[in-house]
């Protein structure tokens, strides 16, 4: 590998404007692509599979006008007042014009809705005054039937009486031998009773049926009654629910899509924002929830600009020149323009999450500009010893530039196991980072050496060129530096390891999560929706839940209000639960869906612990099934999907920094050092991180006004990208160390030798990438600052930290077994020559031979140390 590097280098070099034009022409191609092929960002993170997606995938299934988007759109009257008619009833129609615009399922008026609401109690009320007057009646009437029937009873009596004596009469007729029959007045009474009697026998039968209908009318009053109980429960589990803030100055809107929210896109939503926004009327302000206007975060900004000025202050400072320190900006800023070009014309046919370009800007500026930073300084080493320029640029390319491609190999490796993890998106993110530091290594190694030619000598300064020809560059000599004492080994990597230990506390309380509206810039107007209907409905209207419940049995119309109310009270007993409303049913009401409100917002702990509760409640009494969704619950569920896959994840990385680390440094505490080192900077980073954005400390520094939980996938980013750039810096200050080491010096003065070698690159490539990250802190998107911040915290304590203060201190009281390694081990391992040590034995170069002091004071060449 490294002739061949050696080789590339010096084409480069001689065939410069080749190599440029190349370069050009693919960056013209990938804007070509982007142009062509490239499609819409996404601003949502869906994890297929999880319990959110399952119960809306049954939703979209059993109520279809359900299952769509929902952004809301939060009203104001510019002056704090209540909305006029006038104004009410322009909203209304503005928002029934949404309706006609593609993709768009249903505009809702939160004054209908509110006074819908409104009615249904003013229908109770007057539910029960007509109940009360139909109890009245039913009395009434059940009076008039008792006092009928007893009237009835005494004329029944009467007639019997006269019956009686009729009867006494035929018999005395019969005793005196006289036929009843023939006996006219007797007969004429018998049809007289007779008549009456018959009479009674119907009055008795409208009596009976006057009774049954009281009695039926007294079972239509209970079920009325039952009814009315059980709508009055359900209102007033809703109660809490309102559309219209109590004093009218405050409406929240809706508008439902077709499309789910892990479907729907921008160009659905954007006009739907720009209609409402062109028709406000008078007087009133509009602002936009996180489900309408999740802002797509610029690929390039301001604060970026600002660390890619700091980057070339550091290198002009190490360089004391200008045009070598402008080359590692320009290749870096080429590199990016190609790999995030490349990424997004892919965009158009793979769905890519806004956050996934903006990875790999980062990684492409910062590891651009340190590659080609540690080929350019090697370079400008071998042309103050006197090398060839040719020569000079193959042999950085050779050496240096093999260290590189070794370093980015370590990148790449760690970027693309972010697959491993079976997160879709993740994976993405990891494949276009990769994607970028890789054009960042061919740049390297390519467009830097031929650039290099073409400046020639002017890579040094000034100063340094009358030095050279003059041949007075200063050396320092081997034989000056000292090993570090051993007491100030001890102190410095004691107090490094409680420094890193202590910045690390926090992250024994992190916890993960999605940026809600609450963390948006504070003059967005995701943030204003947020906080106006914070304000003036409760945090829990934020985070909102879709719960829907499974009955496995059709429900009658008589029985629908009873079940949504039995399911609706144990829903609202639980704690945590502001309120509750049943908002729809399919076709046979088997399946009913409840909007459930939280008492605190989406990102609160009550609220994800309200999640668990509802879904270990499943099933309910009557084998109920009960499923929960909406955003807060799917973001609830990416969040954990995603603290699941961290552990493995690190035992890969982990197990992979040792095992390259042992083919580098031939060594086993070496490695376990270095990976030790790296954990110990990655969860002090992970504890600062939670420090700022989730506990608030220094929030008005870093601009945070709505702390809260970690982004949910930052851990897993962070673990893989610095994995790879803490590999860098120990390859680049232990791999000094080890050869000086093999020059034949004592083992404690090798690391000061590898130390000074390394020390003021590596101070430099840090910087670079401190500044490079640091500038993504301030970027407008909520989900960029916390990844900016915690990239470059991490570069901070791995490189300053880890690598120049523990690492050395370490490596120091390790002394000659720091390079142990057990002999059948090192006849298996082959000889990775990272350094390109054997390229130098081949092409030795013009400059001087420097000599080392073995560890018996003797001198030996580099060569016989090499060899």
């Amino acid at each position: 590998m490294a002739e061949l590097l050696y080789k590339l280098g010096r084409f480069s070099a001689k065939r410069a404007w080749v190599v440029i034009a190349s370069w050009l022409i693919l960056l013209g191609l990938g804007v070509g692509a982007f142009l062509a092929f490239g499609g819409t960002l996404v601003s949502t993170v869906n994890i297929p599979g999880t319990e959110t997606s399952k119960v809306t995938d049954k939703l979209a299934e059993e109520i279809p006008d359900t299952s769509g988007a929902t952004g809301s759109i939060v009203f104001q009257t510019e002056d704090g007042s209540e909305f006029t008619q006038e104004q009410r009833d322009a909203l209304g129609t503005l928002l029934a014009d949404v309706e006609e615009l593609d993709g768009v399922e249903q505009g809702i008026d939160p004054f209908d809705t509110q006074a819908q609401l409104e009615d249904q109690r003013t229908q109770l009320e007057d539910g029960r005054g007509e109940l009360a007057d139909a109890r009245e009646q039913l009395d009434s009437g059940r009076e008039e039937l008792e006092s009928g029937q007893e009237q009835l009873d005494d004329a029944r009596q009467q007639l019997e009486d006269g019956q009686s004596q009729l009867d006494d009469a035929k018999a005395q007729a019969e005793a005196a031998g006289i036929d009843p029959a023939m006996v006219p007045e007797l007969a004429a009474q018998q049809e007289q009773l007779d008549q009456g009697l018959a009479e009674l026998e119907s009055q008795q039968e409208q009596l009976d049926q006057g009774l049954k209908e009281i009695e039926d009318g007294e079972a239509d009053y209970e079920t009325g009654l039952q009814q009315l109980e059980d709508g009055s429960a359900l209102l007033d589990l809703a109660s809490e629910i309102r559309q219209v803030s109590e004093d009218g100055s405050t409406a929240v809107g809706s508008v439902m899509f077709t499309d789910s929210l892990f479907d729907i896109t921008p160009e659905t939503k954007e006009p739907v924002v720009e209609m409402i926004e062109n028709g406000l009327p008078e007087g009133v302000t509009a602002e936009f929830s996180n489900e309408l206007t999740m802002a797509i975060p610029e690929i390039l900004g301001p604060g970026e600009a600002v660390g890619v000025v700091i980057a070339l202050i550091a290198l002009l400072v190490l360089m004391r020149a200008i045009l070598p320190a402008v080359v590692p900006i320009l290749s870096a800023i080429v590199g990016v323009g190609i790999g995030t070009t490349a990424a997004l014309a892919l965009s158009g046919t793979i769905e890519m999450m806004s956050v996934t370009p903006v990875l790999g800007v980062m990684l492409g500026l910062a590891v651009g500009i340190d590659y080609s930073l540690f080929i350019i300084n090697r370079h400008r080493k071998q042309l103050k010893d006197g090398y060839d320029l040719h020569e000079s640029i193959g042999l950085a390319n050779g050496t240096s530039g093999n260290a590189v491609v070794f370093a980015g190999a370590t990148v790449l490796v760690a970027l693309l196991a972010l697959n491993v993890s079976g997160i879709g998106f993740l994976g993405l993110m990891g494949n276009v980072g990769a994607l970028c530091v890789a054009v960042a290594v061919l740049i390297a190694i390519t467009l830097t050496p031929a650039i290099m030619g073409l400046i020639g000598i002017r890579a040094l300064s000034r100063k340094e060129r009358h030095a050279v020809e003059a041949g007075t560059i200063e050396r320092v000599s081997s034989a000056s530096v000292k090993p570090m004492r051993t007491g100030r080994a001890v102190l410095t990597g004691v107090l490094s390891i409680i420094l890193l230990l202590v910045i690390a506390i926090p992250a024994l309380s992190m916890r993960l999560g999605m940026p809600t509206g609450a963390a948006e810039p504070a003059d967005s107007t995701q943030y204003k929706a947020y906080t106006a209907i914070d304000e003036n409905f409760g945090a829990g209207m934020n985070g909102t839940l879709l719960i829907v419940a499974d009955t496995h049995e059709a429900v009658s119309d008589d029985d629908l209000v009873s079940q949504q109310l039995e399911i609706a009270q144990q829903l609202g007993d639980l704690d945590d639960v502001r309120a509750v409303a049943p908002i729809a049913t399919n076709d046979d009401q088997s399946v009913i869906a409840f909007q459930v409100i939280p008492e605190e917002g989406p990102s609160a702990e009550s609220t994800e612990q309200l999640v668990h509760t509802l879904r270990d409640m499943s099933p309910l009494d009557g084998d109920i099934e009960i499923g929960v969704a909406g955003t807060a619950s799917g973001n609830i569920d990416v969040s954990e999907k995603l603290a699941d896959a961290l552990p493995g994840y690190l035992a890969l990385v982990v197990g992979l920094s040792f095992v390259i680390m042992v083919f580098v440094f031939r060594s086993l505490l070496v490695p376990l050092t270095a990976t030790i080192g790296f954990i110990l900077s990655l969860f002090a980073s992970f504890g600062a991180i939670t420090a700022i954005y989730q506990w608030g400390w220094l929030a008005d520094l870093f601009g945070v006004h709505a702390p809260g939980p970690v982004l949910s996938f930052l851990p897993t980013i962070l673990i893989g990208i610095l994995f790879g750039l803490a590999m860098d810096y120990q390859l680049f200050v232990a791999s000094g160390m080890r050869e000086a080491y093999a020059h034949g010096n004592d083992a404690r003065k090798s690391v000061q030798l590898g130390l000074r070698n390394g020390r003021a690159v590596v101070i430099t490539a840090a910087i670079i990438m401190i500044s490079v990250f640091g500038a993504f802190i301030f970027s407008d998107a909520s989900m960029i600052k916390p990844m900016g911040f915690g990239l470059a915290v991490g570069v901070l304590f791995d490189a300053f930290v880890v690598r120049l203060l523990l690492i050395p201190a370490v490596m120091h009281l390790l002394g000659k077994s720091a390079w142990w390694i057990p002999k059948w081990l090192d006849r298996i391992l082959p000889n990775v020559d990272v350094e390109g040590a054997k390229l130098e034995l081949r092409h030795p170069g013009t400059g001087p031979v420097e000599t080392v002091d073995s560890e018996d004071g003797e001198k030996a060449d580099t060569a016989d140390a090499k060899s």
